[in-house]
């Protein structure tokens, strides 16, 4: 893949643009097997290959220039907007919403926020697609003014995006480098996106993550289930679970399955797919992992951990260690905290990798190991851990 926009120097967050994707394929596989040789005789899975471009179901557009031409993209050291709307990591039919995005701007009135003077209030619009060709739209604004410039005008942009079937204000006041703010307003009936993946239907609402490579995920969570599924294990904790991709994934009957996850907004939309699919001996509940596992009294036969990049961290790692739970499922986009995480859990040794490429023409990849111990730990696991307390509807918090 090659960007116009790299070679202007416009934009270079695609630090690995230009290279051959077999290459940098190689080089992700070469760098996770280097950080983890020294924790286990890992048996590696071939890698799984992106589409080099358009692969990206979520744009993150930064709104810059004037109410006339506005600019969708990122900011310049200047803070001038640089219009990447024909960006290559979105496929043409997300493309082909952003003219769309733009125009509604200067209907709306919406001023596009100025870094420098602090003045205009659309800082960005975010987009995400979903396989079905659905889209979730929120605009960011430095404050509630233009609300109801939006409800005035949403008709008129529902008419030129019908696929658009959720559409939200989120408000971020303050003046720094974030991406949106805690306050969100629903103008949309709908209120979750349905994002089909592996047959199996998760509703995404506004604030919770889902990842940003729809294929790739895809197959993160079909290798989880298929580990998951080789252990056969009673009971599983999904931390870290997100909109409960690999809980959900996991679910058979009469295996119970946890799922813990900090954003409530997550957690409603887990619960929402749960119910809707049938499964009955799926539960989630939100709050911090750690507090979670340090709190339960008995631990379950696996556990599946998908941490931000800093990893699951020292507390959690160290009640893993010292557990009896049997088997480790663990994604990370960060190989590097994964290796420290791995050096404080010497009784759970990875056995199984993969590498899978979320984030082609960059650095980043996901790698999924399988842990399984080798020695005894203290807290006696039992199929159902934890669920009296969850079922309750108790968070677990720091």
């Amino acid at each position: 893949m090659q960007c116009p926009h790299f070679d202007a120097h416009e934009c270079r967050s695609c630090t690995l643009m230009g290279q051959g994707y077999a290459a940098q394929l190689a080089d992700k596989q070469r760098h996770a097997g280097e950080l983890l040789a020294a924790h286990g005789d890992l048996r590696w899975e071939r890698p799984v290959a992106s589409r080099e471009s358009g692969f990206r179901n979520k744009a993150k557009m930064v709104v810059g220039g004037t109410v006339e031409r506005p600019t969708l993209g990122i900011l310049d050291a200047g803070g001038r907007g640089v219009d990447l709307q024909d960006c290559g990591l979105y496929p043409a039919d997300l493309q082909a919403v952003f003219p769309v995005l733009a125009d509604f701007v200067t209907r709306a009135g919406l001023t596009p926020y100025d870094v420098a003077t602090r003045r205009g209030e659309l800082k960005n619009v975010l987009v995400t697609q979903s396989p079905d060709g659905e889209l979730m739209v929120r605009f960011v604004l430095r404050s509630q003014e233009p609300v109801s410039r939006l409800r005035k005008h949403l008709p008129s942009l529902l008419d030129a995006l019908p696929q658009a079937r959720v559409v939200s204000a989120n408000i971020l006041p303050e003046h720094k480098a974030a991406l949106e703010g805690e306050q969100e307003i629903l103008l949309t009936e709908a209120d979750t996106l349905t994002m089909r993946v592996n047959g199996i239907e998760m509703h995404l609402r506004r604030q919770s993550f889902f990842q940003t490579n729809t294929d790739v995920a895809a197959a993160l969570y079909r290798q989880g289930r298929e580990w998951v599924d080789e252990a056969a294990p009673g009971s599983v904790w999904d931390l870290y679970c997100g909109v409960g991709g690999f809980a959900l994934h996991c679910a058979t009957p009469g295996r119970q399955v946890v799922g813990i996850e900090s954003s409530r907004e997550a957690i409603v939309s887990a619960e929402r797919s749960a119910a809707q699919a049938g499964l009955d001996d799926v539960t989630f509940a939100a709050g911090d992992a750690t507090a979670f596992a340090l709190a339960a009294e008995r631990a379950p036969d696996l556990v599946i951990v998908n941490p931000p990049r800093r990893g699951i961290g020292a507390e959690l790692a160290g009640w893993l260690e010292s557990s009896t739970v049997q088997q480790v499922v663990y994604s990370s986009c960060n190989a590097v905290s994964l290796a420290r995480d791995l050096a404080a859990m010497p009784s759970l040794r990875p056995v199984r990798g993969r590498v899978l490429d979320m984030f082609p023409q960059t650095t980043h990849y996901e790698v999924m190991v399988l842990l399984e111990r080798t020695g005894q730990g203290g807290l006696r696991p039992v199929a159902r851990c934890g669920l009296s307390a969850v079922q309750r509807g108790e968070p677990f918090r720091r």
